[in-house]
């Protein structure tokens, strides 16, 4: 996987699906902004390839942006199109694959999972 580390420009218009390119056989990932509190990350995967399966201890937003996607989220597959978006739960295993190129931006917000005392 290939980790493009420097944030996109900020007061700048982007637009989303120009923000990273296919690399053959690769997943590649840009950082669009990293905070300690959360990332958003911009993803192309070329077609064959797959993010590997993962648990993550917070809820991650996945959008398609270019073509279709296949996110397996405790074992049941849900195919997303470019223009649609699902939620994978924290603690829940999941894997995001390719049928084809696709592209998606990743949001992942750490905060609001601490414990509330009343």
């Amino acid at each position: 996987m290939q980790m493009q580390s420097t944030e996109i420009e900020k007061s700048k218009l982007h637009v989303l699906i120009e923000i990273i390119e296919y690399v053959q056989n690769s997943v590649v990932t840009k950082t669009i902004i990293r905070k300690t509190t959360g990332n958003i990350s911009a993803v192309a995967i070329d077609s064959g390839e797959a993010l590997p399966e993962k648990i993550l201890p917070f809820d991650c937003f996945l959008q398609i942006i270019e073509g279709t996607a296949e996110v397996v989220i405790d074992e049941k597959s849900n195919m997303i199109k470019a223009g649609e978006a699902i939620i994978v739960p924290a603690h829940t295993c999941h894997l995001v694959k390719s049928n084809g190129r696709f592209k998606m931006i990743s949001t992942i917000i750490k905060s609001g999972y601490e414990t509330v005392s009343i």
